[in-house]
């Protein structure tokens, strides 16, 4: 559907649909707005986001740590499941970001909507509700893709190709439903609802861990399914969590006061429209991101299959590692959010700083443990004891060190990226990062990783080049956006 039938259909229906509104909606119409109150220190918006943003740091290292158990009980079946899924995860998540758009401008719109106007439900509630239709709608285009990941894989890797794939399709079903999660995860934060939804995520990763004993090593008499034992479990976790999610925006009086899931089948055409027009960079943004870190397995899987289990470990490490300052930066674009819709620019500057503090701090927490305990970090994916394992810790060894070195650099774009997000900012952010990534840090990974001696940490020196030109160009667009023209 093109833009411009979206905005005619939306026209039409406006005015055809407003016959309709509840008695909830005509009041919104009349009363007057109360703008969100900021705090006017910035240790008093230092302590908000703190308070906002640790249950959702939290809980976004431990939804993330489903990737991690993965990993771990995969490593003690062998380098080539570890590889395999590595092969099929790239898939996975081109799927996973091409979604994230939408369900990242919920962010944005809601905070604010409620920036603006701190007793509003209406706004909120389209755009929650429209997010999850572009999310749904995509599913069956999700699916088509399945019929090409064998053949896409087998030009690179041909053994590991049929049980990458096979791993893709069991893991494939839960997508919707995990993007489904972070939508309604993104409305409850922004009316300030962190600490349940920790808990519920929390509840899934442990169903997931429980699922991947008994399918994986199929113990008490389940089949052991291996490889695909980890993508049904992942995708039942998923599923579960959506359904809790919702579950829970019934019961929380606060959130059941804006009736997401009331009417869920009347459209909002403008909001979806508005929904995808912020989305879509954000997405292509994302895709810049994430899909070098995953073509940079190809790179590896160029140079030897035991390069290729390294990366996934020591990648799987880093991301660990990127996802406590991943969920504060996401807690930053909900402050930043409300600022902005409260027009508050000296609160927008104070939730800047702060961001990007907590997260360096907190990044380089991880980077120190990961530089002086690299073995114990090796150990936690792959048995020492084992002979089979001893050339992908020598090389786990050799990328970790690099990867705690890029960690300021992520952790400053991140907070940046966060933060202009909230700000609606998306479309020169998205050409930055295009920048940053391909046109620098991926040739850099190429002609390091494939034409010279270094070889396999070559790659991750074109992940560091690309990530410091990200941090600098995205931190100065803040600033500009935030001191200077503000």
């Amino acid at each position: 559907m093109t833009s411009g039938a979206i905005a005619l259909g939306g026209n039409f229906l406006s005015s055809t649909l407003f016959q309709n509104q509840s008695h909830e909606d005509k009041m919104q119409d009349l009363k007057t707005n109360q703008k969100y109150i900021m705090p006017n220190t910035f240790f008093g918006e230092l302590k908000a986001l703190l308070w906002l943003g640790l249950p959702m740091a939290a809980a976004q290292f431990i939804q993330f740590s489903i990737y991690f158990v993965d990993t771990v009980m995969l490593g003690r079946i062998g380098p080539e499941a570890l590889a395999a899924a590595g092969l099929g995860s790239v898939i996975y998540f081109l799927l996973w970001m091409i979604g994230c758009g939408p369900v990242m401008a919920v962010t944005p719109l809601v905070s604010q909507a409620l920036g603006a106007d701190s007793e509003d439900r209406r706004d909120a509630r389209k755009t929650v509700r429209m997010a999850l239709w572009v999310v749904f709608m995509m599913a069956p285009f999700a699916l088509i893709l399945l019929f090409f990941i064998e053949p896409l894989i087998a030009l690179v890797k041909p053994e590991l190709a049929r049980p990458a794939a096979h791993y893709m399709m069991a893991l494939i079903a839960g997508w919707p439903f995990a993007l489904g999660v972070w939508a309604l995860r993104n409305f409850l934060a922004a009316i300030e609802k962190t600490r349940v939804p920790l808990i519920l995520v929390t509840i899934t990763v442990l169903i997931n861990a429980g699922l991947n004993a008994l399918l994986i090593f199929g113990l008490w008499s389940f089949p052991r399914l291996e490889l695909i034992g980890a993508g049904i479990a992942s995708s039942i976790s998923y599923t579960l969590c959506f359904f809790m999610f919702v579950a829970y925006c019934y019961w929380d009086k606060d959130a059941r006061e804006f009736q997401l899931f009331e009417n869920f089948f009347r459209p909002h055409w403008e909001r979806l429209r508005a929904v995808v027009e912020l989305g879509w960079p954000i997405s292509i943004t994302t895709i810049f991101e994430g899909m070098l870190f995953n073509a940079c397995v190809f790179l590896m899987a160029m140079i030897g299959t035991h390069e290729v289990a390294a990366y996934q470990v020591a990648l799987n490490a880093a991301a660990m590692a990127f996802m406590l300052p991943f969920g504060f930066a996401m807690a930053g674009s909900v402050r930043v959010g409300l600022a902005q819709g409260a027009q508050n620019p000296a609160a927008v500057r104070r939730v800047g700083l702060a961001t990007t503090a907590v997260c360096i701090v907190l990044i380089m927490m991880f980077a120190a443990l990961i530089t002086l305990a690299p073995n114990w970090v090796a150990n936690l994916y792959l048995s020492a004891s084992s002979d089979n394992n001893q050339v992908v810790r020598g090389l786990v060894l050799s990328f970790l060190p690099i990867a705690a070195a890029f960690m300021l650099f992520d952790a400053t774009q991140v907070a940046a990226n966060q933060l202009l997000r909230g700000l609606k900012d998306v479309k020169v952010p998205m050409w930055m990062t295009g920048l940053s990534y391909w046109v620098i840090g991926f040739p850099v990974a190429w002609f390091l990783g494939l034409k010279t001696e270094i070889g396999a940490p070559g790659v991750w020196y074109g992940l560091l080049a690309g990530l410091a030109v990200a941090s600098v160009l995205l931190g100065a667009r803040f600033y500009w956006l935030a001191w200077r023209r503000g």
